[in-house]
């Protein structure tokens, strides 16, 4: 069949991507400071009150930062991430969010 070059060529193009996505979004957790506070596998939280990240819900940790970004939340301790998110793209944010989000829980 002639599809299944295409196929695999899809694949293997996907495969790079996500791979490169989370090499990005590995880098931007140190490069952004996240570990300061999250901890390096974003699961040992500097202060008890500081959530736990890893593997939680891409969507959500993208909306968390989105909103505490634009001062749409400004709640708990959103006062120490405003501070950082200034510096952070908006596709920073979506990297940043798939990579929590593939973290071991």
């Amino acid at each position: 069949m002639k599809l299944l070059p295409v196929v695999a060529a899809t694949m293997s193009a996907a495969l790079i991507c996500s791979t490169a996505f989370a090499a990005d979004g590995a880098k931007l957790f140190m490069e952004k400071t996240c570990t300061a506070c999250h901890g390096k596998d974003g699961k040992t939280p500097l202060m008890p009150d500081y959530p736990k990240i890893a593997g939680q819900n891409v969507k959500y940790i993208e909306k968390q930062m989105t909103d505490i970004k634009s001062g749409a939340r400004s709640n708990g301790n959103s006062a120490a991430m405003k501070g950082v998110m200034v510096i952070v793209s908006d596709e920073e944010i979506k990297d940043l969010a798939v990579y929590v989000s593939k973290m071991k829980p």
